[in-house]
């Protein structure tokens, strides 16, 4: 599996909701491109002093994509994709 270092900020288009309604990306935008996410896959809260963030790994069906939130869902930033 080769994994490509990425670390950009993205643009979030579409939200999906888990059973116990947790908000995650259903598609985002990156470079001119349109991601569809078809698997919500694992979810890790990380905290640093006073700070949060969420780390989201998505699936497209092809690649892994690691993706985090600063936890009040504004700003998404891409660290990663492995396919």
């Amino acid at each position: 599996m080769k994994k490509v270092q990425i670390n950009e900020q993205v643009t979030v288009t579409a939200m999906g909701f888990r059973k116990n309604l947790a908000a995650y990306p259903r598609r985002i935008e990156f470079r001119g491109s349109t991601y569809d996410f078809i698997d919500a896959g694992l979810r890790c809260l990380i905290s640093h002093g006073e700070r949060i963030a969420e780390v989201l790994t998505l699936s497209d069906g092809t690649s892994d994509y690691h993706l985090r939130s600063d936890n009040s869902g504004h700003n998404w930033t891409l660290l990663s994709i492995a396919s």
